[in-house]
């Protein structure tokens, strides 16, 4: 409490007493144990009502115990139930939840994860996937600023995300790893890696490479075989010794039709062997005809054309190079599209040769443009010239509709930079994102595309779109979104065929780990995407003639529908609006594949080097229960007394105001009983 607060406190209590003296006792002249009795109430009522007005601060501490947290983390993945552990696992579980001295000490939260990480509430072993890395890096955000030591209960086998055994760096508190499995090495035969391109080209040889790892002493013959249904289109033996416990194999296989193949590579299994899955693995390859070219034409040197080749190269069916312009006129290569990058003086002939091939155009425009030139050059559009820049924002038009445009978070991306002014268009155009400035959305497009005599275009009004793959990967840890994006801009301008208010994207074929989601998106006869439609999909198995009635739930601007964990086959599948008649229809296929049931043993060094780097300690299933013991001992996880200290003004004592009211009715009672009213 200051001391200007006090001297005040003391004033008022001088005032108080002399206003209760000067009533009762000066001016009655009389001193009985009444008069001194209302002289005290007065005197209460008088400053308690001066303390209000002055209104002290008091400091208010409290002390209370906090327990530290428990964190226990349980792998529900199938190579749990693989490997045999589910019921230890289970037992486990029940085992700390039931330790009373242990919920006495922690406050204990259990956590599964696979692919992803949530609250316990049930252990089904029946992902997919297993990414240890996912569960520290969300509990760190929970339990950054605490004390919360982690039970981790797994095999170690990671099959997804980033290597957990250096997690270490985000979650800071020491983990202990409960290991599900034994560290005995079985002899076996499995095939580590199989990497071919998801495309290839008719009538070309496509590439495979396949790598073969053998965990034994002693040396082994295998062969390995691929087929295609029931041909076999290449064979090896293959020998393995403890020394060579690896072979690299490379090959070319042919693609002498077009369409979705499917092959099976496998190595003949040992007779000792105990673990057979995983020397089989099946991959596709889809064979096209045609390769989409796309040249990428400019007269200068700058990021967005390398982030542009890279994105449109993603996709194998695709081939981008960069020219200048003089190089294009004078090239004899056949070219499906074209982008125009901030095109100047030099691109006169570039756009007759343009015209007259029939090839559609990607603009780009930017600082560099040579907007007076480029306003004579064409007639589709023409800018505003007003030899000033502006940085422009984008905001994503959910209406759009001759494709489907996943928000990627566009509003958070880099601004673009472009001539400040408006741009007139002589044709209707469809905009992909609109111009916003400080927030403010501008009824000017960013991004467009327009149709006009058979012919399609795109035009980006603005430069620096490199940034915004760098902010793809940034938020995604991917360039997939990004380049998907940039993808579905050049498969537009590569189609010409009519527009459809049903629109469905998928691919042809899915990796049996791979998650299997299905969009689609319905516009009204406006060609404005309608929110309210009602999607089914009907899934049909081909060989077991099986079918599945799935409906479509909205996510922002389309809609999705989940098949992941369905088996492995060739489906086919209808997707149709229930209101109106509109139908879409499609194949694909799942291939098999379990990445879960390729492991025969815990990974027990990972989880090892994960104890000491958290300075924690590693514990067999087996020997699960002597943690609680080490928990409960362990002087880290004490329980820790805290203190809060609070400021509380006094006009926040309501007891205060009890007392002015009972004083005052106490002091009017006592002049009433005594006759002095």
């Amino acid at each position: 409490m200051q001391t200007e607060t006090l001297l005040y406190i003391i004033l008022a209590g001088i005032i108080a007493l002399s206003l209760a003296l000067f009533q009762y006792v000066y001016k009655s002249k009389k001193r009985t144990k009444v008069t001194l009795l209302l002289t005290f109430l007065r005197f209460t009522t008088l400053f308690a009502v001066f303390l209000l007005l002055i209104n002290p601060k008091f400091d208010k501490t409290t002390y209370y115990n906090e327990k530290p947290h428990l964190v226990v983390a349980v792998d529900n993945s199938e190579s749990i139930r693989f490997l045999d552990q589910h019921q230890n696992t289970i037992d486990l579980v029940a085992l700390l939840k039931a330790s009373e001295e242990l919920n006495d000490q922690f406050n204990v939260e259990f956590y599964s994860f696979g692919k992803d990480a949530n609250p316990l509430s049930k252990l089904t072993f029946d992902d997919k996937q297993t990414n240890p890395t996912v569960i520290l890096d969300r509990l760190s955000q929970v339990y950054g600023n605490s004390i919360a030591p982690l039970i981790m209960v797994t095999d170690g086998n990671q099959t997804y995300g980033n290597d957990y055994e250096y997690a270490t760096q985000k979650y800071r508190q020491p983990i202990f790893p409960i290991i599900l499995g034994d560290t005995t090495r079985y002899t076996d035969l499995k095939i580590e890696q199989l990497n071919v391109n998801k495309y290839a080209y008719f009538k070309n040889n496509f590439p495979l490479e396949i790598i073969a790892v053998y965990n034994g002493k002693e040396d082994v013959n295998s062969q390995l075989t691929i087929t295609s249904g029931n041909t076999t289109v290449f064979s090896q033996n293959l020998t393995f010794t403890q020394n060579q416990s690896s072979r690299i194999v490379t090959l070319s296989l042919p693609a002498n039709s077009s369409g979705v193949h499917t092959y099976k590579a496998e190595l003949t299994p040992l007779s000792n062997e105990k673990n057979t899955i995983n020397n089989v693995k099946n991959f596709a390859v889809e064979v096209i005809d045609r390769k989409t070219n796309v040249a990428i034409i400019s007269d200068m040197l700058h990021p967005d054309l390398g982030a542009l080749k890279k994105a449109i190269e993603s996709n194998e069916q695709r081939e981008a190079t960069i020219l200048k312009p003089s190089e294009f006129i004078n090239l004899s290569v056949d070219f499906q599209q074209a982008i125009l990058y901030q095109p100047n003086n030099n691109f006169k002939e570039v756009y007759g040769v343009l015209e007259n091939l029939k090839i559609n155009t990607f603009t780009i425009l930017g600082t560099k443009t040579k907007w007076p030139e480029l306003n004579n050059l064409q007639s589709d559009f023409q800018q505003t010239i007003t030899n000033q820049y502006e940085y422009y924002q984008s905001a994503l038009n959910s209406n759009y509709t001759p494709f489907i445009v996943d928000d990627l978070n566009f509003s958070d991306f880099p601004p673009l930079q472009t001539e400040f002014g408006p741009t007139a268009f002589s044709m209707p155009i469809e905009t992909i994102l609109y111009k916003t400035v400080n927030g403010i959305q501008l009824q000017e497009p960013l991004l467009l595309t327009y149709e006009v005599n058979q012919k399609r275009a795109a035009v980006l009004n603005g430069e620096g779109i490199w940034r915004w793959r760098a902010q793809s990967y940034l938020n995604d840890k991917s360039f997939h979104n990004f380049d998907n994006f940039i993808g579905k801009i050049i498969q537009y301008l590569n189609s010409n065929q009519r527009r459809n208010r049903l629109n469905v994207s998928y691919e042809s074929f899915y990796d049996g780990n791979d998650n299997i989601v299905i969009t689609a998106q319905f516009f009204n006869k406006n060609y404005e995407f309608d929110s309210a439609a009602n999607l089914e999909m009907t899934v049909t198995n081909k060989a077991t003639k099986q079918s599945l009635a799935l409906p479509f739930i909205l996510k922002q601007t389309n809609y999705q529908v989940d098949l992941s964990g369905m088996e492995a086959g060739d489906y086919v599948f209808t997707v149709k609006t229930k209101n109106e008649n509109f139908l879409s229809s499609g194949a694909f296929k799942i291939l098999e594949y379990n990445v879960e049931q390729q492991f025969l043993n815990a990974n027990v060094s990972k989880l090892q080097n994960l104890a000491d780097n958290s300075q924690g300690t590693a514990y067999f299933i087996d020997d699960s229960s002597i943690i609680i013991d080490q928990l409960l001992k362990d002087e880290r996880f004490a329980t820790i007394q805290k203190s809060t200290k609070k400021v509380v003004p006094l006009i926040n004592w309501t007891f205060l105001l009890a007392i002015i009211a009972l004083s005052l009715s106490s002091e009017w009672f006592i002049r009433k009983y005594n006759g002095l009213i």
